[in-house]
This record gives structure tokens, sequence and C-alpha cells, in this order.
């Protein structure tokens, strides 16, 4: 796609100006921020239904995918009605070990969290979790999402707890998987599956790994999650491109829906349909423009 930009009547050196010195100058800018908005949009239809990329290659909406050598391989086969479970990452640990992170906005930058009383990193989870099973059911498969609702519960073995729910749904044959955003900065890997531990690993962590990458199957020597049955499914780093996307009330719905509509179709493929025909993210509302 080629998007041309009128500036005839602008002096030559604004031609070659960068986007920041165009939209600051008076009639220039709303032309500009246009144009960087549709851009930005047309980059998240795409962003859905992205090939499968190299380790350690950037998305231009996910942003870098982990580098970290993937040593599994997902094989066994699943029914079309598996029953999945999605889970919000840190649902039930705010405020203390183990919160997840506020992002690079909040703490490089000193914003203020999304939402008081939980890291952004939450409130992204939950976001996630909730449309994925939305429109997951939309298409017809068996999944659903728990929310322990309390946000704050400190013995892990709970039952309250997404690792005992998830651990409980793994054992009884189903297919549990909780969301995550990666940390900022060196703390961070990238985008990326981690797979359950001790079983078999599907078709479902396979096709996620092609959509998103793929961790080691021990990470970090086995996470609490994986050890319980859970696959962590890391969306990306919460930090640029991926964390201002989300963060922009002029992009938030294209980034969500570009996300969702590519967790849902790995989701599909892993159980052995082909995915739905993608839409395009929800466009720009009228007082955007």
């Amino acid at each position: 796609m080629v998007i041309y930009l009128s500036l005839r009547s602008e002096p030559k050196w604004l031609l070659k100006a960068p986007l920041s010195t165009m939209a600051s100058v008076p009639g220039v800018r709303r032309s500009v921020l246009l144009v960087a908005l549709l851009l930005a949009t047309v980059g998240m239809a795409a962003a859905a239904q992205a090939p499968a990329l190299r380790s350690g290659s950037t998305d231009p909406l996910t942003g870098v995918r982990s580098g970290l050598q993937r040593d599994w391989v997902g094989q066994r086969s699943v029914p079309r009605d598996v029953a999945i479970l999605v889970l919000a990452g840190h649902a039930d640990s705010q405020g203390i070990a183990g919160a997840g992170t506020s992002g690079a906005v909040v703490d490089l930058q000193g914003a203020a969290p999304m939402q008081r009383g939980i890291r952004d990193e939450l409130y992204w989870n939950l976001e996630v979790a909730r449309r994925v099973v939305a429109l997951g059911q939309q298409r017809g498969l068996n999944i659903r999402f728990y929310d322990p609702l309390q946000r704050t519960i400190r013995n892990g073995d709970d039952p309250r707890t997404n690792w005992s729910v998830g651990k409980q749904h793994a054992a009884a044959g189903g297919y549990a998987v909780e969301i995550h955003f990666d940390a900022y900065g060196p703390d961070g890997v990238g985008s990326g599956v981690i797979p359950a531990l001790h079983r078999p690993l599907s078709r479902i962590d396979e096709s996620l790994a092609q959509a998103f990458g793929g961790f080691p199957k021990h990470f970090r020597g086995g996470l609490g999650g994986p050890r319980r049955g859970i696959t962590l499914l890391e969306i990306g780093k919460l930090e640029a491109p991926l964390e201002p996307a989300l963060r922009n009330p002029a992009s938030r719905e294209q980034a969500l829906a570009a996300i969702t509509q590519r967790v849902v179709n790995a989701l599909e493929l892993g159980v052995g349909d082909q995915p739905a025909s993608v839409h395009s993210p929800v466009g720009l509302a009228a007082g955007d423009q």
C-alpha cells in the first residue's frame, strides 16, 4: 500500500522533515496524524495474521520474539471439542511477590497505571483473556475463562488460585493456558510459549508457538504454572511498540483485536480447524479522525 500526503504548498525543507516535526506545523498536524493512525491500523490488521517469524525476530505489534532456543515440538493431537481454560496471569497475586510487571510507561515515565490497585500487566492480561474467550466461543470452541476475583491470595495452592484451577482442569484432560505480558527491558525475553510440563505437548502448544514464538521447555527451571500443567503465553514485552499501541485510545481496540484474533486463530489450528476469516480490526471512531 502506498499512501501519498500532499504538501505542495509547504516549504521544501518540510518535505524531508520527520513526522514529529511535520506534526508541529499548523495545517499539517491533522494530515500527519491521520496517516500515522492509518498506518498503525493497517499494521495491526496484518499482525492478526502474522506468519511464523524466526526466533528473536521482531513483530510489528508484539515486538521482539523470544530468542531462546525452543527445545520442543507439540505433536499430540487434541479433539475439536477439547475443553480450553483461559486464565489471566497474576490475577490472584497483586500486592505480593509475583504481581507481574507495571510496564515501561509506568515505571520509567511515571504514568498512572491503567487501573488503580493492580499492575498494568494484569490489566492487559484480563483484557486479552476475556476477549479470547468471547471470540473463541463465537467461533465454536469449547472455551471458558476463570477469574479468581480475589486479587491477593497468598497461598498458591489455595483452591481459588489460577494454579489450582488450571491444574485440576489439565489433570481432567483439558487444555489450560495463562495469558501474560513479559517484563520490559533486559528483564524480559519477548513473546512466546512456555509449555506445560509432565505431559506430551499438544498441537495447540505448537500452533501458539508458531504464532508467538517459544521458550525452552524448562525455562528458569520450570515455572509454577507449567509444573501444574498450565501453558503460559507471553504476548510480548510491555514496552514499545506493544505498550504504546495498547495505551493509546486511538489504537487500543485495533491492537487488542489483532492480538485476540492471533490467539484464537492459533487455538483453532491447534484443534485441527482452519481459522475463520480474520475480520478487520475495529475502525477509528469519528472523534478520532
